[in-house]
């Protein structure tokens, strides 16, 4: 089952699971997100996301740490099956930078909705995940999964006051992410590592208000890449920001 932890340093979470456990949730992901221009207008949140199955694949390959977990099978219970057991499974495990996780949880909510779309087939159902198509679809159960392992380690990291204003900034009715510039991302990023540990923790909650909102420092800088743009003749989703990124994160 996969399960989320944030890290030491506040850096950001690290996800866990089985081969299995990433095994599913890698393709759970690349199902939600659709073929290459299947979701136009969301090109860039598919690309975040396609970024952690990327960090899931090499973990599936051996690429990333593993981690040993408690299994439950105690001296006692290997008496009582008469078998010899490993007291510990494999976990693989991925990093992710928190500003990175709170915008791919947050931009899965509308890539599950325009999937379930797909899925139903139709435009105009009240719930589409309670079509007959959808109700029980995998993908669907794998993302929430990795969404409610996501909360529920921010429900461990930061005051029940935090977790429930987070909750309705994250989840609320007007958080769009078509043609977000996701170079904003990067831009918390960067800013994010440069945080000492307590003030990233103080800042998680910041965090995810800015990307959902979109303020000032948003717009500002969309005005400015769309710009650059123009002068280049080239798509936005092709510039990148001059950051300084560290080799190693101490996570």
């Amino acid at each position: 089952m996969i399960f989320v932890k944030n890290t030491e340093f506040n850096t950001g979470v690290a996800i866990y699971g089985d081969y299995m456990d990433f095994e599913n949730l890698y393709d759970a992901l690349h199902a939600v997100v659709g073929d290459e221009e299947e979701f136009v207008n969301y090109e860039s949140a598919r690309m975040r996301v396609l970024a952690v199955c990327y960090d899931l694949r090499h973990a599936l390959m051996g690429d990333r740490e593993i981690e040993f977990v408690d299994n439950g099978m105690d001296e006692e219970q290997k008496k009582r099956l008469a078998v010899l057991a490993p007291d510990k499974n494999v976990y693989l495990k991925i990093y992710v930078l928190w500003p990175e996780m709170l915008f791919v949880v947050m931009a899965l909510n509308e890539l599950l909705k325009l999937y379930a779309k797909k899925l139903a087939k139709t435009r105009y159902s009240m719930d589409l995940f309670i079509e007959n198509k959808v109700i029980w679809d995998s993908s669907v159960v794998q993302v929430r999964m990795l969404q409610a392992a996501v909360a529920d380690c921010l429900k461990e990291t930061v005051p029940d006051n935090t977790f429930a204003r987070m909750l309705n900034v994250m989840n609320g009715k007007y958080v769009f992410f078509d043609r977000y510039i996701t170079q904003y991302i990067d831009l918390l990023n960067h800013r994010f590592i440069g945080m000492n540990s307590e003030k990233r923790l103080k800042n998680i909650s910041s965090i995810a208000k800015r990307i959902a909102e979109q303020g000032q420092e948003y717009r500002d800088l969309e005005v400015q890449l769309r710009d650059e743009a123009g002068k280049r003749s080239c798509d936005i989703n092709d510039l990148q920001l001059a950051l300084d990124f560290p080799e190693e994160i101490e996570w």
